[in-house]
């Protein structure tokens, strides 16, 4: 349960875990995060629903002039972002056990405290005064025998019921633990997860040429032979995207079917519904398949960023670029723009679902943005879209900044819906 001002785990309880986070192994090593987690756990605990602005946390903590303007530095959201990636790993490996856990919800600068609730533990109550229960000093028990063929009893027991039941809600697992699972999900993934056939999740491998021991480039089919080119090789963010859609899958009970774009064919197109991980530049089957039209991925023509990959506004609106790019190739990316894409398949009757990135963590960005529940609503509230049987083919553009190789902060730039 979140703490509230009766704070259940207790003020000192939370500032103890606060001080075990700070000397975690996690979080040890920068001191400007551990100075921003003491100054929102202090915040949080003294002045409980009131938000703290991020010119406060820029100024009072992270030594920005007076002059800060949240809207052109995101530090302290990048920051805010380290941090929540530090708690989400330093309970995944050193405190899986903690009592308090303490999180940095998306969208807010309030620490959240729960406790958690300790499994229930038997033991015996013997009954004070029956003499039967009173032995002589040195003359053997047999109470360890009853407890152990009583725990076995249990054990046993508890094992038939749990076959019993298994085999009796086998078919109705699936629709049981739907009821359970949040509306943005049940809204954006139900065509997708509740058919007969699991979809196909295609993940994308670009050709490349040369050997990572002397440097690798993207296979030219003007100059290189066929026979270097190198097609088992994909980016971190598609293989963390497979995983946060193999999440989502799980909630319906249901299984992803995953193949590497290399390997894919039309024939599967014709019949599936298909979730593509990648761009067209990487993932090349995409470029035979129907696909967006309001944001488009384009390789610049001329000018000083000749060659990188973009995307194209196609109809721009008031205020928006006509196109956007990342960071510079040669730069660590810090910037990156990717789209998320519902469009008719090859069979009007399926879908395809595009996520992808002009780089490989724009492509993490997307997969998560429709694997988060409170992103997914964002989402959804833009498409005004309440209803699975209301989806229909739309685009949206994200812009996602990126810290350390992680995406960090993702925005929701723009939306259009198409047609049917």
């Amino acid at each position: 349960m979140a703490l509230t001002r009766s704070y259940a785990a207790g003020r000192e309880q939370c500032f103890q875990q606060i001080d075990k986070l700070i000397n975690s192994h996690s979080l040890r090593g920068s001191e400007s995060l551990c100075k921003l987690l003491r100054y929102l756990a202090e915040h949080s605990l003294d002045h409980p629903g009131a938000a703290v602005k991020e010119y406060q946390i820029a100024t009072e903590v992270l030594g920005r002039p007076g002059g800060f303007d949240p809207q052109n530095d995101s530090t302290v959201r990048v920051q805010a972002g380290r941090l929540r990636l530090k708690l989400a790993e330093y309970y995944s490996h050193e405190g899986p056990n903690d009592p308090v856990v303490v999180e940095l919800p998306k969208g807010s600068y309030a620490l959240a405290f729960h406790v958690r609730t300790p499994s229930p533990v038997l033991t015996e109550v013997v009954p004070r005064g029956r003499s039967g229960d009173r032995r002589k000093a040195g003359q053997p028990s047999n109470r360890g025998w009853v407890i152990a063929v009583a725990t076995l009893s249990v054990f046993l027991a508890a094992s038939m019921v749990t076959s019993v039941l298994l085999l009796a809600t086998r078919t109705r697992t699936p629709v049981v633990a739907r009821t359970s699972i949040p509306a943005p999900y049940r809204v954006f993934w139900g065509h997708f997860a509740t058919g007969s056939q699991p979809p196909w999740v295609i993940f994308s491998n670009a050709n490349f040429a040369g050997r990572p021991e002397t440097g690798m480039r993207y296979f030219d089919s003007s100059s290189d032979s066929p026979g270097v080119a190198l097609d088992h090789y994909t980016g971190v963010g598609e293989v963390l995207a497979v995983h946060q859609l193999d999440h989502v899958f799980d909630l319906f009970s249901q299984q992803l079917r995953v193949k590497r774009g290399s390997l894919f064919s039309l024939d599967d197109a014709k019949s599936n519904d298909l979730i593509f991980v990648g761009s067209p530049a990487e993932n090349l089957t995409l470029r035979d398949l129907p696909g967006t039209q309001e944001f488009i991925f384009k390789r610049i023509e001329s000018g000083p960023r000749k060659g990188d990959l973009g995307v194209l506004n196609a109809h721009p609106q008031p205020g928006e670029e006509p196109i956007f790019l990342a960071t510079l190739p040669k730069l660590r990316v810090v910037d990156d723009y990717a789209v998320i894409a519902l469009v008719p398949g090859i069979d009007p009757t399926r879908s395809v679902l595009i996520l992808a990135g002009t780089t490989t963590f724009g492509t993490q960005a997307a997969a998560e943005y429709v694997c988060r529940q409170d992103s997914l609503a964002e989402l959804l509230q833009r498409l005004g879209i309440f209803k699975s049987e209301d989806m229909s083919p739309f685009e949206a553009l994200l812009h996602v900044k990126v810290a350390h190789g992680v995406p960090v902060i993702t925005d929701l730039v723009a939306v259009r819906k198409r047609a049917n």
